[in-house]
């Protein structure tokens, strides 16, 4: 370039800084633009999915992506990492779109044209596990946000636990994004008003407010003041006027990182469908996608330089490629902080790495201690906070809590302290009166990684939690539901909080592992497999009423099935089958049935997941099919029983709802009593 002598120097020293500036706006409007397009593309090839969130909120995405979000493409299970979470899962062209450019997981263009087609990297809604660099499973909306949460609470109790002076090795922050959808669903404001009150000022929401609904404008069911919601749940919030105005974003991301008392809430102003002349800010970008024509037009709307599908210009890979690159500095920099961590803290490596790879649990699980027989009667909830304590010692990342019920629960850990905004080092949670985004932050926490979770409430209340337990089994985390006052044993307080169809809820839900053992040794089983446990959630039904402790029972509560009283006769004249509460019941009928001449073995079945899992020789033993005279009895609904009864076989259980009064008299009333189980096994033996 040549200059003419008449310009002053600073006036060409201008005009490069105009040309420097014109040059990165562009390669940025193109980063931009390349997310839009490839959402739009990918859409319009599988004829199905949602381009409205990926054209409106593209530009938030870039500009937190490539300037703020602290990450490594190179590694994405780095430890100190931002997380990031896609709450408008339907929009998940958006991310897959982000960790293609940015190159995670090799993550490449053909999987893009793969989108929501069986077997792809690119499922309609983004999958932990599933493709890398997505940090948790979302859909139902609002869900993310309960997850982020979690993942926030996780980042300040781990950096109580770690973090030394000049040394903060855990320090990174949490961001969600999701719509108008996620701020009407309830999960979201319970969670949030938790965030506030424990004041996370690591979590940082991005809400991608265009005002429309499938069903059109938001105004037909929705037009309350949401900043001011947030600002009652003790969130700083912000405005973004201009949901393409990658400066005011950046502006707004660092205002709420520089807010060090409270979580910060971005109201980012955007049009769904930006970009595409005929659908942008209408209904009809939200769900479907945008039509071959406009796609065309969307391309041709923003000067898209490329004329094929799923095309990018090499300048645009190359300036991803460039920032990706940045961005592994960033961890180059934490590794070197770690190391001089560890060489002037040298005790801490152990700690993180049981932290992190899992402690070994062997010698509380072999202990005497641990597998002692109760001496007297007890509940089952009651001997799950016992076993609970003697883990947390052995496990010292052990944290969780309860929905307002610990003391009836039994889920307070001694000595552990209270987690809240003065003491994030504490281990107890508490959850406030909040089942559903409890579950959420229980999933958000296992997620984060470094700590083992728990969560409980009244077996009746899993109602709230089941659709955030069955994402726990999508994900296939290991959290621990303890689930007390598990049945008609609850009594006085009638059936509103006597659960009768939850048990077989969460059995049918796939991988998610229920126990309902009947006394101390079979609750040790229990926490010992939840602990143990690497594959799925597992869930403990615990009784609120004392139950006498077994003679019979045993660690092959493990199996799920095993005979906890056996016949004198090789061959027995029949079997009952129970769990919890009702296998001393079980017992008490067969020493009756012996009087009479009859003789049969007693099954505890404290878990069906564990029993099938099996080899077929073992299930043979305990059920052999020589004996089709089977009777199971358990206080709750009778589904799932008869693929163990059969057709000969009965099933000695409610088939309504319960009813208020002492539980010895419900007990009765609905036939679990020793005559009543006498009575229905001579009617199968007799049949």
């Amino acid at each position: 370039m040549q200059w003419s002598g008449k310009l002053s120097i600073n006036t060409k020293l201008n005009a490069l800084k105009r040309g420097m500036e014109t040059k990165m706006n562009n390669i940025d409007t193109m980063s931009v633009n390349a997310i839009r397009v490839l959402s739009a593309d990918a859409i319009q090839k599988a004829k199905s999915g949602h381009p409205g969130l990926p054209l409106g909120c593209a530009s938030v995405a870039y500009e937190l992506w490539a300037k703020h979000l602290k990450h490594n493409p190179k590694d994405p299970d780095w430890k100190d990492r931002d997380r990031f979470i896609l709450s408008g899962g339907h929009g998940s062209m958006l991310l897959y779109s982000l960790l293609h450019l940015f190159g995670y997981g090799d993550l490449k263009k053909e999987d893009l044209m793969q989108f929501r087609q069986w077997g792809s990297l690119t499922p309609g809604h983004p999958e932990y596990r599933h493709t890398v660099g997505v940090e948790a499973t979302t859909g139902p909306l609002g869900a993310g946000m309960g997850m982020a949460v979690g993942m926030a609470i996780a980042e300040r109790h781990m950096a109580s636990v770690f973090n030394k002076e000049g040394y903060p090795v855990v320090d990174h922050y949490t961001y969600a994004l999701g719509g108008d959808g996620c701020m009407m669903e309830g999960i979201s404001s319970e969670a949030f008003s938790l965030a506030g009150t424990l004041k996370l000022s690591k979590l940082i929401i991005f809400y991608d407010s265009n005002r429309i609904s499938i069903e059109g404008s938001t105004d037909i069911a929705f037009t309350e003041n949401v900043q001011k919601r947030m600002e009652a749940f003790g969130f700083q919030t912000i405005t973004v006027e201009d949901g393409n105005n990658l400066e005011e974003i950046g502006k707004a991301i660092e205002a709420a990182k520089a807010d060090t008392e409270r979580p910060s809430f971005i109201t980012v102003k955007t049009q769904i469908g930006f970009g595409c002349p005929a659908k942008q800010g209408k209904a009809s970008a939200h769900g479907e996608p945008l039509g071959v024509d406009n796609v065309a037009a969307l391309k041709e709307n923003i000067n898209w330089p490329c004329k094929g599908d799923f095309e990018v210009p090499k300048e645009v890979y190359d300036h991803y490629k460039e920032l990706a690159d940045n961005m592994a500095k960033a961890e180059d920099k934490w590794n070197e902080l770690f190391a001089a961590y560890l060489e002037k803290y040298p005790e801490m490596k152990e700690l993180w790495d049981n932290y992190f790879d899992g402690y070994d649990m062997s010698d509380l699980f072999n202990s005497d201690e641990y597998w002692a027989k109760g001496d007297k009667p007890e509940a089952t909830r009651s001997t799950s906070g016992t076993i609970l304590n003697m883990i947390k010692k052995a496990m010292p990342n052990l944290i969780g809590g309860s929905a307002d019920l610990a003391p009836s629960n039994k889920t307070n850990m001694k000595d552990a302290g209270d987690f809240s905004k003065d003491n994030y080092a504490g281990s107890n949670l508490h959850f406030g009166v909040r089942e559903q985004a409890m579950a959420a932050i229980g999933n958000g926490l296992m997620l984060h990684g470094g700590l083992k979770a728990f969560v409980a409430t009244f077996f009746v209340f899993s109602d709230y939690v089941k659709p955030m337990a069955r994402l726990t089994s999508l994900m296939k985390l290991p959290l621990t539901y303890v689930f007390t006052h598990d049945s008609i044993g609850v009594g006085e307080d009638g059936p509103t909080h006597e659960p009768v169809e939850q048990l077989a809820a969460f059995r049918s839900l796939p991988g998610f592992t229920v126990f309902r053992p009947c006394d101390r040794t079979e609750t040790a089983a229990a926490w010992m497999y939840a602990v143990e446990n690497e594959c799925g959630p597992t869930g403990l039904v615990l009784t609120r009423q004392n139950l006498p402790q077994m003679a019979g029972s045993s660690k092959d509560a493990l199996k799920g099935g095993y005979a906890i009283a056996e016949s004198e006769k090789a061959v027995p004249d029949a079997i009952i089958i129970a769990s919890g509460s009702e296998v001393s019941l079980a017992v008490d009928a067969k020493e009756e049935l012996k009087k009479d001449g009859i003789d049969v073995r007693v099954v505890s079945m404290p878990s069906m997941e564990l029993f099938d899992k099996q080899s077929a020789e073992y299930k043979e033993s305990v059920l052999p099919n020589a004996v089709r005279k089977r009777v199971a009895v358990e206080a709750l609904s009778d589904f799932g029983w008869y693929k163990y009864v059969g057709l000969d076989g009965k099933v000695i259980a409610m088939d309504g709802f319960g009813a208020s009064g002492p539980a010895a008299t419900l007990f009765e009333h609905f036939g679990f009593t020793v005559d009543n189980v006498v009575k229905t096994v001579k009617e199968v033996v007799n049949a």
